[in-house]
C-alpha cells in the first residue's frame, strides 16, 4: 500500500528528527546482472529475512514515516518496516538507484563487461563518473529526498530505503569527503542503516549500523575482497 508524500508539521530549531537511510536487502540475481534501474528484480529469501530483521530492530523506534525508491527490491525491503509501525509506504523517485551504462551486463571480476574494449570509453573519467549518473546529481536528488523525509517526520523518525551508491554519495557529501571513491570501500552493507540526525533543519550527526550483519554473505561486507564470479550475488 502506498501513499503520496505530504508536508510535515511546522519546524522548530529545537526539533530533533532522525532519518535512517536503509540499503535494500539481498536480491535474487543468479545470472549476476548489474540490474541498476531495471524492473523485475526482487528480494531473495535471504533479502526478505534481512528486511524483517531491520523491521524488528526499528520496531520500538519513533518511526512515523517510511518511504522507498520505486524499484521492487526497495519497496519489498521497506514494507516490513512500514507494517511494523502501522504506516502506509510512500514512494520517492529521488531515492532510485544511480543510472549506469553497464546496466544489464554482467560485471564479475575477470569475467564481465570490463574485458570488452568497446566498454572502455565509458571509463575515462572516474571523477564524474563517465559511466553513469554524475555524483553531484545524485547528491542533489538524495539531499532533496532526505529533507522531505525530515519534514514528513519532523520531531520523530523516518526510514528511507534506497541503494548503495546513492546512499554512499549522500553520506560522503554530508561528511565532506570527495565523491569519487573505491567502490570496494563503501561502508554500506546490504540492509544497513545510515542515520542522519537533524536539529531543526541542520544535520548534526551521521551514524551507521548493520542490524542484519550476521545474515550478509562475508564477501559482500564492506572492505571484503572481490571474488571471481562474485557478480552473481551483486546487489546495488
Amino acid at each position: 500500500m502506498t501513499s503520496d508524500m505530504t508536508s510535515g508539521p511546522a519546524k522548530s530549531d529545537d526539533d530533533i528528527t532522525v532519518v535512517h537511510v536503509m540499503r535494500h536487502g539481498e536480491v535474487h540475481n543468479p545470472d549476476g546482472v548489474l540490474y541498476g534501474r531495471r524492473a523485475g528484480y526482487h528480494l531473495s529469501e535471504l533479502g526478505r529475512q534481512m528486511a524483517d530483521r531491520v523491521a524488528e530492530h526499528l520496531a520500538e523506534r519513533d518511526v512515523t514515516h517510511v518511504v522507498a525508491s520505486p524499484l521492487e527490491r526497495a519497496q519489498e525491503t521497506a514494507m516490513p518496516v512500514a507494517k511494523a509501525h502501522g504506516l502506509d509506504l510512500a514512494t520517492d523517485a529521488r531515492l532510485i538507484e544511480a543510472a549506469n551504462v553497464f546496466e544489464g551486463k554482467t560485471f564479475g571480476v575477470g569475467d564481465g563487461a570490463l574485458r570488452k574494449p568497446a566498454n572502455w570509453r565509458h571509463l575515462t573519467n572516474p571523477f564524474k563518473p563517465s559511466w553513469g549518473e554524475p555524483y553531484i546529481e545524485q547528491v542533489v536528488r538524495m539531499m532533496g529526498a532526505l529533507d522531505s523525509a525530515r519534514d514528513a517526520a519532523r520531531g520523530h523518525e523516518a526510514v528511507c530505503v534506497s541503494h548503495q551508491l546513492p546512499i554512499w554519495i549522500l553520506r560522503s557529501f554530508v561528511e565532506r569527503r570527495r565523491l569519487w571513491h573505491d567502490p570496494r570501500k563503501r561502508q554500506c552493507t546490504l540492509a544497513s542503516l545510515t542515520t542522519f540526525t537533524y536539529r531543526g533543519d541542520k544535520i548534526v550527526s551521521v551514524g551507521y549500523s548493520e542490524p542484519a550483519r550476521d545474515l550478509v554473505p562475508a564477501h559482500l561486507l564492506a572492505g571484503a575482497k572481490p571474488v571471481k564470479g562474485g557478480a552473481k550475488a551483486f546487489g546495488a
